[in-house]
């Protein structure tokens, strides 16, 4: 071969090698875009709050136990203390497990102002805990008692429990339940609104649940507040021993009307002479029961979905089914949704926004039984389904065709223009 050919032969590689290596870059670059634009998982988010109401009893003040809270998945927790110097003991032994506690001692209400002194740097402060399911008659006297505590500790929230809508009038001191909480609202100046429903009676749900979170839910968006809702661990009376299709319906509901905190009734079953509580999480005994670990397994689902739930806001709720609940609305697709059906009892069909990011939420009011979904969606916009630990898939399809469990949340999203 003459020195010429092997000349030409030569520039002719080196430019193919060229090309070869810009194709190599645009590909790159289109990946990273795809990667930018496409994450394989949720953006993460802080942790969801979740209380464990009536946790490890004084007596029960040891790192064994509140670890065994936080494997369970609390990050909170309310138990009443018979002194500051227990309250003291308990948020020192919370804080090497990694849980937050409210302060609840008789000294909050005797001295507000020295404990909140006493106990507002602590670390494993969550807050004080105030009163649990007020009149409006009281609702002046707690009024000045947050004011109190917030002259000296304006961070940590006071928690104050209303009832639920279905308790009476009377009990209420007002002439329904939707003034009972706008007068709370307007009177009280407390940093979050909480309240307890427990919906699962039997085999059914209350026909009026899901009318208090329509309440609650307009009235802590009116005042620029989050709000916290309860879901029940601990059976009595007509109150079945939960199972993890009736505890996924309360936390799933809750969160996909906005709630930024969901809190458990009880943690530590209580003894009572009134109340037939029995097979709670922890037995009045001490003994983990089997609703512990259903506790705990929907507690993992709620943190691995916290980047769905946590800083969002509500844009638009309904339901669907042949009946709807009391007090809501049907559901009314909106792009980039064109249609949505289910099958069965219905579902709860929410949409939150967080930013530019939209999450399309779809909860089986059933706890008994799967529900069939349908949904069909623009296919010019790219949506992805969110699976229980955050991964996110991209469809490939825009006709979804799904069974969502008993109780349980099916979740899309995309990204708004």
């Amino acid at each position: 071969m003459t020195g010429a050919k092997r000349e030409s032969n030569r520039r002719c590689l080196n430019s193919q090698l060229m090309v070869l290596c810009v194709l190599v870059a645009a590909l790159l670059a289109c990946g990273a875009t795809f990667a930018a634009d496409a994450p394989a998982r949720l953006p993460d988010a802080p942790p969801l709050m979740i209380l464990a109401w009536a946790g490890p009893p004084e007596q029960e003040t040891t790192a064994e136990r509140y670890k065994e809270l936080s494997d369970a998945g609390f990050t909170h927790n309310y138990t009443g203390f018979g002194s500051a110097a227990a309250m003291a003991k308990a948020l020192d032994v919370a804080r090497a497990a990694g849980v937050k506690l409210f302060v609840s001692t008789p000294e909050l209400a005797s001295d507000p102002e020295g404990i909140a002194k006493r106990f507002k740097s602590h670390p494993a402060i969550a807050g004080y805990s105030l009163r649990d399911e007020p009149s409006a008659g009281d609702f002046e006297g707690l009024a000045k008692w947050v004011r109190r505590i917030q002259s000296v500790d304006a961070d940590h929230p006071c928690y104050i429990n209303l009832y639920p809508n279905y308790c009476p009038a009377s009990a209420l001191g007002t002439a329904d339940y939707r003034e009972h909480v706008a007068r709370f609202v307007k009177e009280v100046p407390v940093q979050v609104l909480s309240f307890d429903h427990y919906p699962v009676v039997g085999k059914s749900l209350r026909p009026e649940w899901y009318e208090n979170l329509e309440i609650v839910s307009a009235a802590a968006r009116a005042a620029d507040k989050p709000f916290w809702a309860f879901a029940l661990a601990t059976a009595h009376g007509a109150y079945p021993v939960p199972t993890t299709g009736q505890l996924r319906v309360q936390v799933y509901s809750n969160l996909a009307y906005g709630a930024q905190g969901i809190q458990y009734f009880t943690y530590w079953t209580p003894r009572s002479d009134t109340w037939d509580f029995h097979e709670g999480p922890i037995t009045p005994d001490g003994k983990r029961s089997a609703v512990y670990e259903r506790v705990r397994e929907v507690n993992r689902e709620l943190q691995a979905l916290r980047g769905v739930f946590v800083g969002s806001t509500v844009e638009s709720i309904g339901h669907t089914g042949a009946t709807i609940p009391a007090g809501t609305r049907s559901y009314v697709p909106a792009a980039p949704v064109k249609s949505l059906q289910t099958e069965g009892s219905g579902a709860v069909v929410s949409l939150l926004a967080n930013g530019r990011r939209r999450f399309l939420v779809v909860v089986n009011r059933d706890f008994e039984r799967e529900m069939p979904l349908r949904v069909r969606f623009d296919p010019a916009t790219t949506i992805r389904r969110v699976a229980k630990d955050g991964a996110l898939t991209s469809l490939t399809d825009s006709r979804q065709d799904s069974k969502t469990p008993p109780g349980d949340a099916a979740i899309f999203t995309w990204d708004s223009k």
